[in-house]
């Protein structure tokens, strides 16, 4: 047995040392992250569609002010009067029908007009019908449809 000198038995004890702190140490394993969501696609929302328009009333007089509203609605007339048919609607359309078919008595046409409008909102329709030598005395109606469909009805009178 060969006995080492203390110096060389120090160097041996710390390589010995330094080589086991050296060891490769066990990491911990790294935490599983899940991949992150492929960011959401928002489309823009659509248009609205178009309400259509409808109805809301119908105002018969003698005199329009400038926003084509009947100034003083009225049921009966003087033969000379022109007489004005206001047709009120809501809502929006690319396009719509409004026709006026006035009628005397027993429904013998007087006059049938139609105008074509594309509201983007409330909006006043006026028609009239006029006889400088006068209207004959008697019962009269308005019949107003819009896009074909029945929307109003009013009955007045000339005196």
């Amino acid at each position: 047995m060969k006995i080492m000198h203390p110096a060389s038995f120090a160097l041996t004890l710390g390589i010995a040392v330094a080589l086991s702190a050296c060891g490769k140490k066990e990491e911990a394993p790294a935490p599983v992250v899940a991949p992150a969501p492929p960011p959401a696609v928002v489309a823009p929302a659509p248009p609205p569609a178009p309400e259509g328009i409808s109805f809301v009333s119908l105002t018969l007089g003698n005199a329009v002010g400038a926003d084509q509203v009947v100034s003083v609605p009225a049921s009966t007339f003087a033969p000379t009067d022109t007489i004005y048919a206001a047709v009120a609607t809501k809502g929006a359309a690319p396009s719509a029908a409004i026709v006026a078919r006035w009628t005397f008595g027993d429904g013998q046409l007087v006059d049938e007009s139609s105008q074509s409008i594309a509201p983007t909102g409330p909006a006043t329709t006026t028609f009239h019908i006029s006889k400088p030598d006068g209207w004959p005395l008697g019962n009269y109606k308005v019949d107003v449809t819009i896009d074909g469909n029945p929307v109003a009805s009013q009955g007045f009178d000339v005196k």
